[in-house]
């Protein structure tokens, strides 16, 4: 026998030798067919008195366990009619084989004439109108979730090649994990994961489909994609009836789902609703995000004849990013059900679609128009009730418990905990859990791996440093890098040293360590809480301008904790008249040896500052700034060009301005000071393991700031008093896109003395490339022409649309192209309204975006230009 037969025999027979011990446990197996004979994989398994579901194999074979007792279960697979049979379990197996006919789908008798919509808008109006409900029909639940993952890389870059070979990944390698976790869930938005077991053979991956298995869709997003059942649902999608069949008592509807503009965090599929109950029976969806495609199958049953909810889940993922081509499948399955329904919802109701039914409709809501009911005295006194009211009624309930509640601003509240003993559990215990056994590919798959044990990646606390490359310093790291472990809580790092050219020092190179130390306090009686970290590190930074042939440099001690923060920076060191720094040092080096503007103007200052920033709560957050500077004036000390195009030579370092004849200056000492307050007064969170994380774009974001220059104190030679208020939110307009705003004024109280630097600058570009914030800049403005020291107004918009000119194909929006317009406005004294209009084209290779704008003032033509930047969901950060 070769080699490989014999290790696969052996295999087998250790794994059914282990789990002998649970065939002596009674129940039901079998198999289970489609009517032309052919096997049903993953076919749903229901038994009724558990709550509980399982699956078939790949064969069609299933097999579940069941103490001594008499059972209903019920066999389910989409496309088939269900099959319930009673069983009476003794201590042996019963051998139960199922063939399921082809769902008999039967239309109802209904005209759709050119006046009439599809009787699917009817069914969808009351199944939205009862999502809601659904969400608040259950007050608890605890079930126990088993899911099974498993994947490959199906191809790479060549490039690639050697370094994936050496971490053993190859394309035939199949990677496969299991876990079983106990969940609780506790209205209104109380959810507990405990992960039992876990068993693998690699490393996780970024394709978890969590976000499905303990999501809902009857929330209005799911997995950051609109739900079918929101009541937004209408704009984003249309509705298809294809017919009505029985499944045990219960009529069900079949509908198809298509987008209205297909592209990323949409669904399509079929969705199927239980009439009179207006809930999910089971459903088949597919959706992209970000080019990978997401195929979601579940199958929901009556649990205790109270709710339904889903008992079996099936989900593929494939796509290819950057070369790199893959695909995971997913099977969750849920067992032992225990729920408790919320006592004000336990009540019958029938619901009435106004748009169809609208006599009756008005005749409900006639005899029953009292506005201060809450929905339990309503269905109390009447058993119908339209859609609409259905809505606002719950909508009016769910207000009404949130003020009621300690947080109303907590979204949700999750405590997710790995028990000590999950990588531990033996054969025994995972044959007996599994819903279907191992196939030989999977369990060639984790016996190809070295060790059956621990593979969850745990980031060291509070930091996501790297180990060194190698053990001990080597000589070249002075040139690439590296990072060394002093101690557990402590790191020493080398930073591969960068640069580039400018007019005043010529080739720069700048030169980083650093020295981390972390100290982590966890909580003693509750282990699964993060931890809180508190974290120091000093950088030595070094700068030689080898223009000047000077060696300049700075220590900065950063040191951080939960809610504060405290930077502490001294030295010699140059920095650009906007302290914002909108031009990056890379782009000038561009545009100055290749374009010949040399556009970043720098200034030379010996200071001492420091930051200080607090938290007062999750809404509110102090900033503290303070300096003392010895300010030097700069001038260009090179004029090399890598293309020399005879033009003239490359401006003076001193910015030019519409209020000044020269913004050049005498050496002198600033000491300024500056306090601001940012609020997000109606910002919403999420609470994971007791530590809330903001929910982004839930409240806009107001700051009020004051800035002061100090006379005399140390010597200081600036006097000036600067207020600013400013406004950014981000709002979703329906389904045609989103919204960024960002309004900003200021206005100087008191001038008495300034220098350049100290007057009001704004973010202005004159490279082919934005690496700015797009909501808050502007394209084609001169860095420093309209900077003033009088009041000023900025207002930045910024629309993202989902489908406008060329993304009406959608072809082009399935790539991730989106397109944006925007508009950017100036009020300052002489820059006579200043206005900026463009457009963009975003998602270029799902990574760019490229944009084309034009400048007025004064309503009069100014000039054009286009740029390139980052696409707005990468979100980089040019710091």
């Amino acid at each position: 026998m070769p080699l490989f037969l014999l290790l696969r025999t052996l295999i087998v027979s250790i794994f059914f030798l282990s789990s002998g011990a649970v065939l002596f446990a009674g129940g039901i197996k079998g198999t289970i067919t489609a009517d032309d004979g052919a096997p049903l994989p993953f076919a749903t398994i229901f038994v009724k008195q558990t709550g509980s579901g399982a699956v078939t194999g790949l064969d069609g074979q299933y097999e579940v366990s069941l103490t001594p007792g008499t059972y209903d279960i019920t066999f389910q697979y989409l496309g088939y009619e269900a099959v319930t049979r009673q069983v009476k379990i003794a201590e042996d197996f019963i051998e139960l084989n199922l063939t399921l006919k082809s769902q008999a789908i039967v239309l109802q008798n209904v005209i759709i004439t050119a006046g009439n919509e599809d009787p699917a808008y009817t069914i969808m109006r009351k199944a939205i109108s009862k999502a809601k409900y659904h969400t608040q029909q259950i007050d608890t639940y605890s079930a126990k979730v088993y899911v099974k993952g498993k994947g490959r890389l199906k191809d790479y870059p060549w490039l690639a090649k050697k370094a994936l070979e050496k971490e053993g990944i190859s394309k035939d390698r199949l990677f496969i994990s299991e876990s079983v976790s106990e969940v609780t869930y506790t209205r209104p938005n109380k959810f507990e994961e405990r992960v039992i077991a876990v068993y693998s053979n690699g490393d996780d991956n970024n394709t978890s489909p969590n976000e499905y298995v303990f999501g809902s869709f009857y929330e209005p997003e799911i997995a950051e994609t609109i739900s079918p059942l929101s009541p937004r649902a209408f704009s984003y999608y249309r509705f298809e009836y294809l017919g009505t069949f029985t499944d045990r008592d219960y009529s069900v509807s079949k509908i198809r789902v298509t987008p209205r503009s297909r592209g990323d965090n949409v669904f399509e599929g079929v969705l199927f609703i239980v009439e009179d109950w207006w809930s999910i029976h089971s459903l088949d969806f597919k959706v992209t995000k970000l080019g990978i495609d997401f195929e979601v199958k579940q199958i929901y049953n009556p649990i205790e004849d109270k709710a339904w909810l889903p008992v079996s889940q099936q989900f593929k993922v494939d796509g290819k990013v950057f070369g790199f081509e893959f695909e995971y499948n997913y099977l969750a399955t849920v067992k032992d059900y225990k729920i408790s329904l919320n006592p004000d919802l336990e009540l019958e109701m029938k619901v009435i679609d106004e748009k169809i039914e609208k006599d009756y409709a008005k005749e409900v809501k006639t005899q029953f128009s009292a506005k201060d009911q809450d929905l339990k005295e309503r269905l109390e006194g009447g058993k119908e009730i339209t859609n609409k009211e259905l809505r606002k009624l719950i909508k009016d309930y769910e207000k009404e418990e949130r003020k009621q509640t300690d947080e109303p601003e907590v979204i949700s509240d999750t405590k997710y905990s790995v028990d000590s003993l999950a990588y531990k559990k033996d054969s025994i215990f995972w044959a007996d859990i599994r819903p279907i056994a191992l196939t030989l590919e999977e369990i060639k798959g984790y016996k190809k791996s070295d060790s059956l044990a621990e593979v969850e990646k745990k980031k060291q606390e509070g930091d996501t440093l790297k180990s060194s490359r190698h053990k001990g310093f080597q000589v070249w790291d002075v040139l690439i890098g590296d990072n060394y472990k002093l101690s557990e809580t402590s790191n020493f790092l080398i930073h591969s040293p960068w640069g580039g050219f400018n007019t005043v020092e010529g080739l720069n190179l700048i030169y980083k360590l650093g020295y981390v130390k972390r100290w982590v306090e966890r909580d003693s009686l509750d282990r699964s809480l993060r931890p809180k970290v508190k974290r120091l590190e000093i950088t030595p930074i070094g700068r030689y301008a080898f223009g000047r042939e000077k060696l300049t440099g700075m220590l900065r001690a950063d040191y951080r904790s939960t809610n504060s923060r405290l930077t502490l920076e001294g030295g010699r060191y140059v920095k650009q008249f906007n302290a914002d720094e909108p031009i990056h040092p890379f782009v000038n080096t561009f545009t100055t040896l290749f374009l010949e503007k040399n556009l970043m103007k720098l200034y030379e200052q010996d200071f001492i500052q420091i930051n200080f920033k607090q938290r007062l709560d999750a809404k509110f957050t102090v900033t503290t700034n303070w300096s003392i500077a010895k300010r030097y004036e700069l001038f260009n000390s090179s004029d090399f060009k890598l293309i020399n195009r005879d033009k003239e030579a490359y401006t003076p370092n001193a910015p030019i301005n519409q209020l000044l004849v020269t913004t050049g200056f005498q050496n002198h000492n600033a000491l300024i000071g500056s306090i601001a307050i940012e609020a997000r007064p109606w910002q919403k969170f999420r609470i994971r393991n007791g530590r809330r994380y903001s929910i982004k774009n839930s409240s806009p974001l107001f700051t009020v700031s004051y800035k002061k220059g100090f006379k005399g104190a140390l010597n200081s030679d600036v006097d000036f008093d600067l207020v600013k208020v400013g406004y950014k939110q981000s709002i979703r307009v329906g389904i045609r896109g989103r919204l960024d705003v960002a309004l900003e004024g200021g206005k100087f109280l008191n001038t008495q003395k300034m220098y350049f630097m100290d007057y009001a600058h704004f973010l202005g570009n004159q490279t082919p490339f934005i690496t700015t914030d797009p909501v808050g800049s502007f394209r084609l403005l001169d860095y420093y022409i309209y900077s003033t020291r009088d009041k000023y107004f900025t207002a930045n918009a910024h629309y993202h649309f989902r489908k406008f000119l060329v993304t009406q194909f959608p072809l082009i929006r399935l790539t991730g192209v989106t397109e944006n317009v925007f508009v950017n406005y100036l009020a300052s004294p002489l820059s006579n309204d200043y206005t900026e209009l463009g457009y963009s084209l975003d998602g270029i290779l799902r990574i760019f975006r490229l944009e084309g704008a034009v400048s007025f003032s004064g309503g009069s033509y100014q000039t054009y230009g286009f740029r390139i930047g980052v696409a707005t969901s990468v979100g980089v950060n040019f710091d």
